[in-house]
């Protein structure tokens, strides 16, 4: 049985270490040990997270993980699952808002697919996005247009056309996840941009790029040399 941390010496508890050394100082296990707040009666609050880490193989899977795959773990109820939610929304919002107070040109691959990464990342199905930009490749709005099967999402161009038209958009990046798939574009997705840019030539939008965001990594379609590419 693992001695609580409240009988660590004082030093040695995350927290304390947080507050006189800096949240740098402390491990991932350490870090989302504060957020557990206790453990069970076989480990301490940074064991336990310790052995979520090694279980899922890193800490964003376990944010990722559904209330059944955690609740395996003795000492993790819907309160700790509920926690655990929160914490990751709240860091989604904190970086979304650093987008908004400190507006960034969308006008090369790497912007682009940081802010893919951090809207479709974590989804469960597949999820088809339009990131619409203006004359200067500001972000004018983004939005998650269709949801599909975890393989698979129809797609309506007239209505994603139509939605660019409301936005103003004078540039738009489409996006969509393989959630438990690699990054590689099928024959499907290649046909679905070669149908877009089209669509988009008759009214005057510039298609600048198809991304597409997996756990194991991302790619774009442009750099593939299915659109020009975006330097």
């Amino acid at each position: 049985m693992q001695q609580a941390i409240k009988f660590w010496p004082e030093q040695e508890r995350p927290r304390e270490r947080l507050l006189t050394q800096g949240a740098t100082s402390l491990s991932d296990a350490e870090l989302l040990a504060i957020f557990l707040r206790s453990g069970s009666q076989q480990h301490s609050a940074v064991e336990l997270a310790r052995l979520l880490i090694q279980h899922f193989q890193g800490l964003n899977p376990v944010f990722d993980a559904s209330f059944e795959d955690v609740s395996s773990f003795h000492g993790i109820g819907p309160n700790k699952y509920a926690q655990l939610m929160a914490v990751k929304e709240l860091g989604r919002r904190y970086i979304q808002q650093q987008y908004i107070n400190t507006p960034e040109s969308f006008g090369h691959s790497e912007a682009v697919l940081n802010y893919l990464r951090l809207e479709l990342l974590g989804e469960k199905q597949e999820v088809f996005a339009v990131l619409c930009l203006d004359n200067d490749l500001q972000k004018l709005h983004f939005k998650k247009l269709f949801y599909g099967s975890i393989q698979h999402c129809n797609v309506s161009i007239n209505q994603l056309m139509r939605y660019a038209i409301a936005q103003h958009a004078s540039h738009i990046v489409i996006a969509h996840n393989h959630p438990f798939g690699q990054a590689i574009p099928s024959n499907a997705d290649i046909e679905l941009t070669q149908q877009i840019q089209h669509a988009c030539q008759l009214l005057e939008i510039r298609l600048l790029d198809h991304c597409i965001i997996a756990p194991t990594g991302s790619c774009s379609l442009a750099e593939l040399g299915h659109l020009p590419v975006l330097k």
